[in-house]
């Protein structure tokens, strides 16, 4: 396998893990709050629904992405309302906004399939690009790119250093006592749910305008589900949400590394390792629950009455 290849390769990783860590990132810090989420999928796909149809109408990416994200954060709050507001089940709450962000963006889309933008263009930065083998990797990406890199740090400094990120994991391991002395709990979860909408949006809007500029029905192609195995796989810590994110991406590039070396494989078999390697680490994580458990918001997915 020459230098190239290798180079190129690790820029596909990048790029197609993009989406994924976006959105895990968002979901960790929903769930540091205890609050489980599962309607990622739902969001993703109305993010990308509604940032296509934007940009394609307005010309502008710009505007595009905010939309994006302004329809996660919407699919967010619905969440957030019915879930937090009246207390339902978390899980079925989720899954139901999977199920109607999935229907709704195919109806809201459905005459503007296959209709072509101007998607998002790479910035290569001078000198620094062409660094052998890591150049192309980290400064020849496109902007969203650039930004999850300032994310995936914005958040890992966020948990690890400042004072709202521990109230965010004061509110997730027991938010009866965080009320009890002043902190804002509800509202705290109300705002953690919104991020995690508006990435979740954002990633989608990353589909759609960037990494493949159209719009398809189900285009997010399960990452929503995957994101939210990732966040346990990585014991909701933000470096290991970025390593299984890029190592996700080099799942979904593997024909290019088989082809560099000569292999003969089936695409059909290629684009289906990423998803047997994700039930692949939650059966082994199946196998150590007691670990998960460790790492675990105490509070994930219970509901909150403030007066009890």
């Amino acid at each position: 396998m020459d230098i190239d290849l290798i180079t190129n390769i690790l820029y596909a990783m990048v790029r197609t893990g993009t989406p994924l860590l976006i959105v895990a990132l968002g979901e960790m810090v929903c769930e540091k709050s205890g609050v489980l989420n599962l309607g990622q999928e739902g969001m993703m796909l109305m993010g990308a629904v509604a940032g296509f149809i934007t940009t394609l109408l307005t010309g502008s990416l710009l505007f595009g992405f905010i939309v994006a994200m302004m329809a996660g954060i919407i699919m967010s709050q619905l969440f957030a309302m019915i879930a937090l507001g009246l207390n339902a089940n978390q899980v079925a709450t989720g899954l139901a906004l999977t199920i109607f962000g999935t229907g709704l963006s195919a109806f809201i889309g459905a005459s503007y399939v296959g209709k072509p933008i101007d998607g998002l263009n790479a910035i290569a930065i001078p000198v620094l690009s062409d660094i052998p083998v890591i150049g192309k990797m980290l400064f020849a990406q496109d902007l969203v790119v650039y930004l999850s890199f300032v994310l995936f740090l914005a958040i890992w400094w966020f948990f690890r250093s400042s004072r709202p990120g521990l109230v965010v994991k004061a509110v997730g391991e027991n938010p009866h006592a965080a009320n009890a002395i002043g902190l804002p709990v509800m509202r705290t979860r109300y705002l953690a749910v919104a991020f995690g909408g508006a990435m979740a949006g954002l990633a989608g809007g990353y589909l759609s305008l960037a990494y493949t500029p159209l719009w398809a029905e189900n285009m997010s192609a399960g990452r929503g589900w995957i994101a939210l195995a990732l966040v346990v796989f990585a014991s909701w810590r933000a470096e290991r949400v970025l390593l299984g994110a890029y190592l996700f991406g080099l799942a979904s590039i593997l024909h290019l590394v088989a082809q560099g070396f000569g292999f003969a494989v089936s695409p059909n078999l290629m684009a289906m390792l990423p998803y047997a390697a994700t039930v692949v680490v939650l059966v082994m994580l199946s196998r150590n629950q007691g670990r998960s458990k460790m790492f675990a918001p105490i509070s994930l997915g219970k509901p909150f009455h403030p007066a009890g």
